[in-house]
């Protein structure tokens, strides 16, 4: 049995989401990239943030909102959801989004390269309980490194598209991409600082604990 064909038998077992299934029609419409995290890792990422009790949260990838909502739903009302997104279309679109699902007053977001942005909020001192990390490939062990950098002692690190859809897999494929994700993935299952796992199903979702 293939993986989709599981995949697929989960999903239907659950009820449409009403605000998600908006959330992605309208990055349809609107032309982003259909590229949000899928349906049961967005699940997965309510209910950590909520089961680690996180009270802020760093997304690093808005795209439309689809994580950010999903992030927000696990955080409390007086949490916090801070975004950075290189785009102000996406970002402005997410925002608009997460307005529409109640959590507007909760989320900030930062437009720009990523990395300027992490380095911002080191130097402001910031610190998160959660991170999620959804964005360009390449920088994925950096952005890993600023997460740890940026972590309260037992916060959660997610990550997703470990498998970038079998291309880590297939040592034919050394683009600058693979070998960043490649790298990611030897780290979060290497670093003395993280306690973590890998799943492998839908493109991958790594999961780490910072010590």
């Amino acid at each position: 049995m293939s993986n989709e064909a599981v995949e697929t038998y989960l999903e239907q077992l659950y009820t449409k989401d009403d605000t998600l299934e908006h959330i992605k029609e309208q990055i349809r419409a609107n032309g982003l990239p259909e590229i949000s995290v899928p349906a049961g890792y967005g699940r997965l990422l309510t209910m950590l943030v909520r089961m680690s009790h996180a009270r802020n949260a760093l997304e690093i990838g808005a795209l439309g909102g689809y994580s950010g909502c999903c992030l927000l739903r696990g955080l409390p009302a007086e949490g916090k959801l801070v975004s950075l997104e290189l785009r102000q279309d996406y970002a402005d679109l997410a925002k608009q989004h997460l307005t529409e699902a109640g959590f507007g007053e909760q989320v900030e977001y930062r437009v720009g390269e990523a990395l300027d942005s992490l380095t911002a909020l080191k130097k402001e001192g910031a610190r998160f309980d959660f991170f999620f990390i959804d964005a360009d490939k390449g920088n994925y062990p950096n952005y890993l490194e600023y997460a740890i950098t940026l972590a309260r002692p037992g916060a959660i690190i997610a990550g997703d598209n470990l498998m970038l859809r079998g291309r880590t897999l297939d040592t034919d494929k050394q683009g600058p991409s693979v070998l960043a994700m490649r790298r990611f993935n030897e780290m979060i299952a290497q670093d003395d600082r993280l306690i973590s796992t890998m799943l492998p199903a839908y493109d991958g979702l790594a999961l780490a604990i910072v010590r």
